[in-house]
């Protein structure tokens, strides 16, 4: 047995849990924060059987695509006043982040 970790764009998630439920995964989501852009993402994880991992993987694949889109980065100002100013640059965001892990032991009571 496996366990999943994909760290989702939150607009991908809702299309990707519905995509594995009906496929018959189970998935646990979180949420969570990503780091670079500080903006929302979905944490699912996923314990599937090693036999139906590479179909798990697949959906994730086709549900989740990177994509570019423009956001606002602050950069500083010389000078001693420590200001900032925003200004836009191009970055990749969607597709998914994946990892997976052996189980060693799965209950569930």
């Amino acid at each position: 047995m496996k366990l999943i970790f994909a760290i989702v764009q939150d607009e991908d998630s809702s299309r990707l849990i519905a995509s594995l439920m009906q496929d018959g995964f189970s998935v646990t989501k979180l949420a969570t924060t990503g780091g670079f852009l500080r903006a929302g993402n979905t944490t699912l994880l996923l314990g599937v059987e090693d036999n139906r991992l590479q179909n798990a993987l697949d959906i994730i694949e086709k549900t989740c695509r990177s994509r570019k889109q423009i956001a606002t980065s602050p950069s500083a100002v010389t000078g001693s006043t420590g200001a900032y100013m925003p200004y836009p640059i191009e970055v990749v965001v969607g597709g998914a982040t994946i990892f997976v892990t052996e189980v060693e032991k799965f209950l569930k009571v």
